[in-house]
């Protein structure tokens, strides 16, 4: 007998503002047991000393969570300079303290101009990445140290918001897989005296903004699960940037059955992924065959023949 699973069927996404001081997993534990949601996933960590936007996906809508993992992000964050920690954060040991040059922030603005572009990255070791099926953090905190290959990622743009002669603010556009953290020991280094982030705050993930975003404090006052639920955004904002194709009846029919299905869709390359709606509705992801078929990607569970 197929074990029950627990909760409530909710489904859609929220847009959280991660508080400063726990883990994204922890924020997402407390928003599944807020909505008694049976099955809850996040779209990209945040180092627990970091805020800001954080997706979660409840029900259905963590079967589309990978595409906004692949996303591009924005930050805010808080550079002190002359202290060099071991995390490359405020919450590391401190492990070597420099002199600070005297600097201008144009100084500051022409290092900046280094790190604009595609730039190869070498990533923290305390990061959630995996060596031998252990977590780099895990090894870091038993005093172990592992080579990492560099990875290459995109700085699309690192605009100084403030400088204050020991420390300045940024906001940082990047590409998926950037850690800030590693970004700004390597503006520290190129100043000529090291850094570590104070600060660090997500304003954007993908599409998404901070303008929407729910502390945990403003759902817990919310009246009622009715009104909770109120404020998801549906499953297919996450894949809002793929094209989209309306099946008819047929179509839908053959495709809830897991077959392919007759489609005109000759805009489209084969291999390319499509939001499927049938009825107005979103019903999941198909993939084109050709210049006129489709095939079923990922449906939704709920996705019934009427």
């Amino acid at each position: 007998m197929a074990r029950r699973r627990r909760g409530l069927p909710v489904n859609g996404v929220l847009l959280l503002d991660k508080p400063k001081g726990i883990s994204s997993n922890h924020a997402l534990q407390r928003v599944r047991r807020l909505f008694e949601a049976q099955k809850a996933g996040h779209t990209g960590t945040l180092d627990p000393m970091a805020t800001g936007l954080l997706p979660i996906c409840l029900g259905e809508a963590t079967k589309f969570s990978a595409h906004l993992l692949e996303a591009d992000k924005m930050y805010r964050t808080r550079v002190e300079l002359g202290v060099i920690t071991d995390t490359g954060d405020a919450e590391g040991t401190v492990i070597e303290q420099r002199e600070i040059p005297s600097l201008t922030a144009e100084d500051v603005e022409s290092v900046l101009a280094r790190f604009h572009g595609e730039i190869d990255q070498v990533p923290p070791m305390y990061s959630a990445l995996k060596h031998q099926g252990k977590k780099l953090y895990e090894l870091a905190r038993e005093g172990k140290h592992v080579e990492r290959a560099a990875r290459r990622v995109s700085v699309y743009d690192a605009r100084l918001l403030a400088f204050e002669g020991t420390a300045f603010e940024l906001e940082v556009s990047c590409s998926k897989g950037t850690y800030i953290r590693t970004l700004a020991e390597d503006i520290g280094y190129a100043l000529g005296c090291g850094a570590h982030i104070s600060q660090l705050r997500r304003l954007k993930t993908g599409p998404f903004t901070g303008d929407a975003m729910w502390t945990l404090e403003g759902l817990e006052a919310l009246a009622d699960q009715a009104t909770r639920e109120a404020e998801l955004m549906p499953a297919d904002v996450l894949v809002d940037h793929l094209p989209s194709l309306t099946v008819d009846e047929t179509a839908f029919g053959r495709l809830a059955h897991g077959q392919s299905a007759s489609l005109a869709i000759d805009t489209l390359e084969p291999d390319a992924l499509a939001r499927l709606y049938y009825a107005e509705t979103f019903i999941g992801l198909g993939v084109v065959k050709g210049a006129q078929e489709v095939a079923p990607k990922r449906l939704l569970s709920t996705v019934a023949i009427s």
